[in-house]
């Protein structure tokens, strides 16, 4: 894909309301590392429905392939999203209500026929990012090439943490092998 042709962004992100913002920040590290353009925007599927039929029905002319959408409480967002485009919906609950966000993950998981909505769990962000990410994989090798660096990097991570843990009592490291 040439560059003009990827200025545009390939993920579309709606938050429910402004406290979802700090959230949605951490999408920043998955897309940089991969080259995947995006943008971000707020829209309520209960204060600005308008807004959100827009956006996502408008979504795939500008270029965009795939749609996240965060929000908590009832989390209409997602399904609204889904709605009003053919596009893969990635739906994040977000813990924002007094049930630790179980409202928002079982809104999100039970789409009505018709209405598909992928979910992923409580504030799970990064696990948004990534899927997404792997949707525009299969298109693009560039993505499918650095999946596999992602996925070595993180696990050098979890390997570093055993090195970390200096005088408690660990199993021998051939364990692992």
């Amino acid at each position: 894909m040439r560059d003009e042709e990827r200025s545009a962004p390939e993920i579309g992100i709606l938050l429910g309301s402004k406290s979802d913002l700090a959230l949605v920040r951490k999408v920043e590290e998955v897309f940089s590392f991969f080259g995947v353009t995006w943008e971000i925007s707020v829209a309520s599927a209960h204060r600005t429905p308008e807004d959100v039929a827009r956006y996502a029905s408008r979504a795939r002319e500008r270029g965009i392939r795939v749609l996240v959408a965060a929000a908590g409480l009832s989390a209409a967002l997602p399904g609204v999203v889904a709605a009003h485009t053919t596009l893969p919906v990635v739906g994040i609950p977000v813990n924002a209500g007094s049930v630790g966000g179980i409202d928002a993950l079982l809104a999100v998981a039970q789409m009505p026929p018709g209405v598909p909505v992928a979910s992923v769990g409580i504030d799970g962000v990064k696990n948004a990012a990534l899927f997404a990410v792997r949707i525009l994989g299969l298109h693009r090798e560039d993505i499918a090439a650095r999946l596999g660096e992602w996925s070595e990097k993180e696990k050098e991570g979890v390997r570093s943490v055993r090195k970390e843990l200096g005088d408690l009592p660990c199993p021998p490291e051939d364990v692992f092998s």
